[in-house]
């Protein structure tokens, strides 16, 4: 912290599943401080859980792109952010525009639909680990394993042909990272987006049983528009579950009490699943939004315009909330963790992401029940050069 209250967002982690440790600190004497982002901007962040669920919550804070800012240093970002929103990219969007659009999505990522796709999502799971199984050990479960996972999955779901893989998990690589240039990050943005208006097209003329399909046909949304909202839930949607499937391998590799615990009890799934989410968190800069009036928040006042970054590994990590929130407890009931936001901008595919983790991490662990890491924890490659924490690689055996 600088002399005058001011700083810049830690980054630097001391443990590969620990938000930066100053955040604590921060927490503990202001759940809101002011922050200086790359650009010079003056403005906050946001530390506490309640007060992150009370900002993402309130309509007067918006996510336009428009006045949208970064904490960290993102070119990747630059051409994007203090411009409108892309077409069909409903998280840069307020009311009524982005209700509209999420309204159209809703159906395809309800409870209901998940349990429809649970058996093609035990199946894909299922072939992965056969195949994984047929190669032999030393593997790296990130490329066999937590990448293809949600991808097939997602590319079921959208109905993109999973052999174009090559292509959109590049251009998707390119937006998330923090080392691309303004240029890459365009040129990335436009063959994804070429690519995903020539298949929506092609699906409006021969539609299937997929969700471009219903999105073509049913008229509400421009091309431009289905193939911005495919190209969001493509990339967000493998990126992300893949990132939690991986360093969630790698904590319960690391927690061997959490670990065998796990594999005792099968009915703590979908509470291992929730902790996971809450305890890694992998959102790592947070979430920014800017108030489009004055607000008063925690003593203070937020001007209109002023950029407020919600920090969700904070938040998750908040006593207040959660009890002992620094240790990793797949027994515990943490219920209500912002790993997926909150607010209307709450993540749409949060169901489909529960239920995918739901079945692989099982799954993994009863066909290798032996499965320990090749390397050692510190020889692991961490994702901090991304937007979405991670691990770039995760060396295993299980034999």
């Amino acid at each position: 912290m600088s002399a005058h209250g001011v700083i810049s967002l830690p980054t630097a982690r001391t443990n590969p599943f620990d938000p930066p440790p100053e955040l604590a600190g921060l927490r503990a004497r202001s759940p809101l401080c002011r922050l200086r982002y790359p650009d010079g901007h003056l403005g906050w962040l946001i530390t506490s859980y309640d007060l992150a669920r009370k900002v993402l919550s309130d309509p007067r804070f918006s996510a336009r792109s428009e006045i949208k800012r970064v904490p960290s240093v993102r070119t990747s970002l630059d051409p994007f952010y203090g411009a409108p929103a892309l077409p069909g990219w409903l998280v840069d969007m307020d009311p009524p525009q982005h209700t509209s659009i999420r309204r159209r999505l809703a159906k395809a990522f309800t409870v209901q639909r998940m349990k429809t796709l649970r058996p093609r999502i035990e199946r894909i799971v299922a072939d992965q680990l056969a195949a994984m199984a047929r190669a032999g050990d030393p593997a790296d479960l990130v490329a066999s394993f937590a990448l293809p996972v949600p991808s097939l999955v997602i590319c079921e779901l959208l109905g993109v042909p999973y052999a174009e893989r090559a292509g959109f998990q590049r251009d998707s690589a390119t937006l998330f990272s923090l080392k691309a240039t303004a240029e890459q990050a365009v040129r990335a943005m436009a063959d994804l987006d070429a690519f995903l208006t020539e298949l929506a097209v092609h699906k409006r003329r021969q539609p299937e049983d997929d969700l471009l399909s219903v999105l073509t046909a049913d008229g509400e949304l421009s091309i431009a528009e289905v193939a911005g909202v495919a190209a969001l839930l493509l990339s967000a949607g493998h990126e992300t579950t893949a990132g939690s499937l991986g360093l969630g391998v790698f904590a319960l590799l690391s927690h061997p009490d959490q670990l065998a615990r796990f594999m005792a009890d099968p009915g703590l799934a979908d509470a291992a699943v929730e902790e996971l989410l809450r305890y890694l968190t992998i959102f790592q800069f947070g979430v920014p939004r800017a108030p489009l009036e004055d607000v008063p928040l925690a003593g203070e006042i937020v001007r209109a315009g002023e950029s407020v970054t919600i920090s969700l590994p904070a938040a998750n990590r908040d006593p207040e909330r959660f009890t002992d929130p620094d240790r990793l407890d797949i027994g515990r009931s943490p219920g209500g963790h912002l790993a997926f936001g909150h607010g209307i901008h709450q993540c749409i595919g949060q169901n489909l992401a529960r239920t995918e983790m739901r079945i692989a991490f099982p799954a993994l662990l009863r066909r290798f029940p032996g499965l320990r890491l090749a390397v050692s924890p510190q020889q692991v490659l961490l994702g901090q050069d991304r937007g979405f924490y991670g691990v770039h690689q995760l060396p295993v055996r299980w034999s």
